[in-house]
């Protein structure tokens, strides 16, 4: 599923939601269904290797590992 940003002209919120193609979302804040799809940014080019290494050093602080491949996941001795 996509990650899209959505912009509600009730509220005037900008939001991203991840969202089935066959879903019809709403506005967080409002409940508004009715809502304009704004094009997302996409990383930037030779970037992407930084945010996964941040992401992934984030997921090890917080203890959940679910973004690792099962070959980087640490090793448990028992």
């Amino acid at each position: 599923m996509p990650i899209y940003d959505f912009h509600c002209k009730q509220c005037n919120k900008t939001f991203e939601l991840l969202v089935s193609l066959s879903a019809v979302p709403s506005c967080p804040e409002c409940g508004n269904a009715a809502l304009e799809k704004l094009p997302s940014l996409i990383a930037p080019q030779g970037k992407t290797a930084g945010f996964l290494a941040k992401a992934r050093a984030q997921a090890a602080r917080e203890g959940h590992f679910s973004n690792f491949a099962p070959s980087e996941l640490p090793r448990i001795k028992s």
